[in-house]
């Protein structure tokens, strides 16, 4: 595990916080598309495939901020 020291070092870098944020819209979206999908309806009819590109884009700039903390953290080599 990591130190504390290490922690609270990771929830001052921007590009962390950045990372989890889009990691975050990524589920909140995804609950909003599950729970559109359960409910059926009209709502899913209507915004069921444009939440899904959401969705991929958010997932797709998520995981890019993620690549990016981890080879910058790493001395980015």
């Amino acid at each position: 595990m990591g130190s504390k020291a290490g922690d609270e070092m990771l929830a001052k870098d921007p590009l962390f916080i950045l990372a989890a944020g889009a990691a975050l819209a990524v589920l909140v979206i995804l609950m909003i598309g599950i729970g559109g999908f359960a409910k059926g309806g009209e709502f899913n009819r209507r915004h069921a495939n444009r939440l899904m590109r959401y969705r991929i884009a958010a997932q797709a700039v998520a995981v890019l901020l993620i690549v990016a903390f981890a080879w910058i953290r790493s001395g980015g080599n």
